[in-house]
């Protein structure tokens, strides 16, 4: 990669998880009463066709990884785990109330913090708390992060039982030097043992987190990390660059000095080294920083045109509503995105009040809604197109000026009616989405918000 095209457009920007990005919310807009009936709009046109997607945020962790932007609560006092599990299944709950019928659940994943920081039990008596209020779709897919350090076989068993069939774990780097620098210490025999545990007990998809650009990071790092990778073959790969905000983040990301972190051409160059590895051993790129081997599900969404993209990450299961449960979750009803309070005391007593603990959000314009199925597009097929009707908005002849820049970089191929991302803007697909991010355009953050690009 031209080291030119990465000083143009190594540049902060967001990753696209929702369009409008959280900093673009229209929160003057938003309230309680707008959050609640664009669920019930979105629940009543999809739930019975498609069915829903629940995601279920379990914060705590026992130790303060430095990489890690998520939120999330330290502590080794796990007597906080049976209020917690009984205040999500109160905020289901009120959620199923207000929706009335029964929802049918197609995707589930329990994220974090650290899921397997939850004994089996209470994991146990979470998911049968979310099923007695509602349908498992037939093809109901159920996932969950797991901390290869305390996943033990009975969480993998009895999760299995429940219905789960995929499990991610994060690796990040197998380099000594470079797991004390995120205080993530984490051998590459406790990977492993999870890994074949899983296959062992019948998980069809296994999953591996690793990222690229991590204080005292070099090129043997990431190559070791990846062989060692390769000879556990897990299914699905997120191959990610570090995103380093401290800013946003405070001293959960000040373990170590912003001249550790591999900068510019160095940082790039892990990228392209992991990513040719990837492509030998057999990991083929379906989205952005998202890698699959060929039987894996995800490979196969993207192949037919159906990975989807949400707060949840890539998924192979599309629905038009996702209900984000538990503190500082965001849920996503289509038509508007509603997160839950940050803080675990004001998380509470909103439940105690039979409120939703929802405390920003937005509703989303006509435009908004083009302009995100565009970035889904891109995200999720590396394309779109304005050629159907509801895909064209004003401001298009202004974005395609911008992009003709970047097909003359060669990171796009424009049509009549139509863009294609090449194989060389693959890397800057997050720069190809903001050129047509008009919120974005309209107005610059008045402060630092968003990693680099590159």
């Amino acid at each position: 990669m031209k080291h030119s095209l990465i000083q143009k457009y190594n540049v902060p920007g967001p990753r696209y998880t929702s369009y409008p990005t959280v900093p673009y919310w229209n929160e003057a807009d938003f309230d309680y009463d707008k959050w609640v009936a664009s669920l019930r709009k979105s629940f009543a046109e999809s739930n019975t066709s498609e069915g829903i997607s629940l995601y279920i945020h379990l914060p705590f962790c026992e130790s303060m990884c430095t990489f890690c932007g998520c939120h999330k609560r330290i502590t080794k006092n796990h007597t906080l785990e049976d209020p917690y599990i009984k205040a999500v299944l109160k905020e289901w709950h009120l959620y199923c109330k207000i929706l009335g019928e029964k929802p049918i659940v197609k995707e589930l994943h329990l994220g974090g913090g650290t899921p397997t920081f939850f004994s089996v039990k209470n994991l146990e008596d979470l998911i049968n708390g979310i099923f007695s209020h509602a349908t498992k779709h037939p093809e109901c897919e159920m996932s969950f992060e797991g901390h290869p350090n305390n996943t033990t076989r009975e969480h993998l068993q009895k999760l299995y039982n429940l219905g789960f069939r995929r499990v991610s774990f994060g690796v990040q780097d197998y380099s000594p030097k470079v797991q004390k620098a995120i205080n993530r210490i984490q051998p590459f025999q406790n990977v492993a043992k999870v890994t074949f545990q899983a296959r062992e007990i019948g998980y069809t998809s296994v999953g591996h987190d690793i990222i690229f650009g991590l204080p005292f990071q070099e090129i043997l790092d990431v190559v070791d990390t990846i062989e060692k990778t390769k000879s556990l073959l897990p299914d699905r790969l997120a191959f990610y660059s570090y995103a380093h905000v401290p800013w946003i983040k405070g001293n959960g990301q000040r373990g170590f000095k912003d001249e550790d972190l591999p900068r510019d051409e160095q940082k790039r160059m892990l990228y392209e080294i992991g990513k040719t590895l990837l492509d030998k051993n057999g990991y083929h790129e379906i989205g952005m920083d998202h890698f699959a081997l060929k039987k894996d599900s995800l490979y196969k969404a993207f192949e037919n045109g159906n990975l989807h993209r949400n707060f949840m990450g890539y998924s192979a299961s599309k629905t038009q509503l996702m209900i984000g449960l538990g503190v500082s979750s965001i849920g996503d009803s289509w038509y508007g995105f509603a997160q839950n309070v940050k803080n675990l005391e004001d998380y509470y007593q909103l439940l105690e009040w039979d409120k939703l603990p929802v405390f920003k959000g937005h509703i989303l314009t006509d435009e908004d809604l083009i302009i995100r199925k565009h970035i889904l597009n891109l995200m999720c097929k590396f394309e779109t197109s304005w050629e159907e009707k509801g895909t064209y908005f004003e401001e298009l002849p202004e974005v395609l000026l911008q992009l003709a820049e970047m097909e003359e970089d060669g990171l796009v191929s424009i049509n009549a009616n139509s863009i294609q991302v090449t194989e060389a803007g693959k890397p800057f697909v997050r720069n190809i989405c903001m050129a047509f991010d008009l919120r974005l355009k309209r107005k610059a953050p008045e402060r630092e918000l968003f990693s680099l690009t590159v």
